[in-house]
């Protein structure tokens, strides 16, 4: 039976002080391997479209996607809490569509909890999600699902309008029965304030160290793509360059013809094969 971490456990570690770790997860050998590292939260992101599905943004993700991937890593896990991210326009268009959506990445997907995008205006749906049991977290700053609206993927709470605008959509997360906050492309001060101000976990990517736990992508955090590294991301491995490396020994032995030799093959008895080989 799983003993997964609840988000009663989440919301302990910011009073008592210790960091949450979460890092995006869309598969069931991934989630093995990051269980066993000590990750708090395996987080299936809608990235995947753009780290597994090769879209050009997380846009066109859908929910059948997003259930498939969340099924992978709940069977690769026992302990972590497992989040799923709500993909665009699965609650945009009404309360009862986003709580139907929720409740189908919880009730067919097996996670935990959800995650939607969005402050203030999101809010209510946020209340009704949670009305109906169903744990959220939210997530403001940089909304990748809005980046049409944003024009392009870039700081959000420069100005103090906007950084007023960022602590009310914080505060209302919160008011709504969210139990954590991403923070995204925030600038570090004032991720640290609302931080102070919220009794919920904020979780950040991008937004300094004085938030509550921290998020990255798989793939960034471990040079799964090649060119492009967003700056909040820190590079703990080249595993696109080593996979490319063992790969190319792999296509290069099989055309020299040095693999597979006699181990990797299997081998009949001598007096099976003669008696074979006499009918024969």
């Amino acid at each position: 039976m799983d003993n997964r971490i609840s988000i009663t456990d989440l919301k302990a570690k910011k009073k008592r002080g210790e960091r949450i770790v979460m890092i995006t997860c869309y598969d069931y050998p991934s989630a093995r391997l990051l269980e066993v590292a000590g990750v708090d939260i395996l987080f299936i992101g809608d990235t995947l479209g753009m780290t597994v599905l090769g879209y050009d943004s997380t846009i066109p993700v859908t929910m059948d996607e997003m259930l498939h991937h969340t099924k992978a890593v709940v069977r690769g896990s026992t302990n972590a809490h497992v989040l799923a991210d709500m993909p665009f326009m699965s609650y945009q268009t009404s309360p009862e569509d986003a709580l139907r959506n929720a409740g189908r990445l919880l009730k067919e997907g097996g996670a935990q909890s959800v995650k939607l995008e969005g402050g203030v205006c999101v809010a209510e749906t946020v209340r009704f999600i949670v009305d109906a049991g169903i744990p959220v977290m939210g997530h403001i700053g940089l909304t990748p699902q809005s980046i049409h609206q944003l024009g392009g993927y870039k700081v959000q709470g420069k100005t103090p309008a906007a950084a007023v605008r960022l602590v009310n959509d914080a505060l209302a997360l919160e008011q709504a029965g969210a139990y954590a906050v991403v923070l995204e492309c925030v600038p570090l001060e004032l991720a640290k304030t609302i931080t102070d101000r919220l009794a919920i976990p904020t979780i950040g990517i991008g937004a300094g160290p004085h938030c509550d736990g921290q998020v990255q992508v798989f793939h960034d955090l471990l040079g799964l793509f090649q060119g492009f590294a967003p700056k909040h991301a820190k590079r703990y491995a080249n595993l696109g360059d080593q996979i490319t490396a063992a790969v190319r020994d792999y296509v290069n032995d099989v055309r020299e013809g040095s693999f597979p030799t006699e181990k990797e093959s299997f081998l009949l008895d001598k007096a099976v094969f003669s008696e074979a080989a006499r009918i024969a």
